[in-house]
């Protein structure tokens, strides 16, 4: 299976699709993990090379506990494979990485998506009661290094959603949610320390010049909803979607409808 070695780590990819088409470069979320772009590959690379890789921390990646670049290692992959530039699909983390290197590196970002993402150094936003509540349990089972319960909360939170009820979902979908970080507790006791975009990229995403899609779910959590609506007012050339009936991982949850939106998009910037 492909790794690539980086400073401090081994990072696991994959690739799809004929080198020589577009590239697409897809950053998974927190909760997640290079597989939850399963349904979305196949259509991708039908006209583009699609690239993905697990983040430190995640997946079959493995690291060193040293400071590293999130926005390094992906293009330290992008480099390893060739690639001058990409459209950058990311979603929640996956998408502020992704931001960074559009504001980092402008040359290599042809075009950006993001889901349920925010800006690096964007305010905080207050929380709702049950929110601040759902907030306290992840709190207090990573303060109990009780890893298997905290993905739980985390997946219960985000994809699920906490104004949700689990049982009324797909039950496909929920166990997807569950598994795909299930697979990142091994990760827990890893201490990789991410270097920061210095100065953030809040208030530098005015100068991203290249086409955007920002997205959100209709039920994510508060700061997400605030973020999109920051990003899609603030980005020189954003559109912008909510996914309804969906949380954290539109893309997961409503794979077809994604994937619909997501081509039309990159049909009609020429990406």
């Amino acid at each position: 299976m492909p790794h690539l070695s980086v400073p401090g780590a081994s990072l696991y990819y994959e690739t799809e699709g004929a080198l020589s088409s577009p590239a697409i470069l897809l950053l998974h979320a927190g909760i997640a993990n290079l597989r939850m772009w399963d349904p979305q590959v196949a259509a991708l690379a039908a006209k583009h090379f699609v690239v993905r890789f697990d983040s430190r921390g995640f997946g079959q990646t493995s690291t060193e506990n040293v400071a590293f670049s999130n926005r390094a290692d992906a293009l330290a992959l992008l480099d390893h494979l060739g690639i001058a530039s990409a459209t950058l699909i990311g979603c929640s983390r996956g998408g502020s990485i992704a931001i960074d290197i559009a504001v980092e590196s402008p040359d290599r970002v042809a075009g950006l998506v993001t889901i349920g993402s925010g800006p690096s150094g964007f305010p905080e936003v207050e929380l709702t009661e049950l929110e601040d509540a759902r907030f306290d349990e992840l709190d207090e089972a990573f303060d109990a290094r009780d890893w298997h319960r905290l993905a739980r909360l985390e997946v219960a939170l985000w994809a699920i959603g906490p104004t949700r009820d689990e049982k009324a979902l797909d039950p496909e979908f929920v166990s997807t949610a569950y598994a795909l970080n299930r697979v990142n507790v091994v990760h827990a006791e890893e201490s990789p320390v991410p270097i920061p975009l210095e100065p953030p990229a809040s208030n530098r995403v005015i100068d991203i010049e290249v086409p955007a899609l920002v997205t959100v779910g209709e039920f994510d959590v508060t700061p997400a909803l605030a973020q999109y609506e920051y990003l899609l007012s603030t980005l020189p050339f954003a559109s912008g979607c909510t996914f309804r009936d969906t949380a954290h991982l539109p893309s997961v949850e409503r794979p077809e409808e994604f994937e619909r939106v997501l081509l039309d998009w990159l049909t009609s910037n020429g990406l």
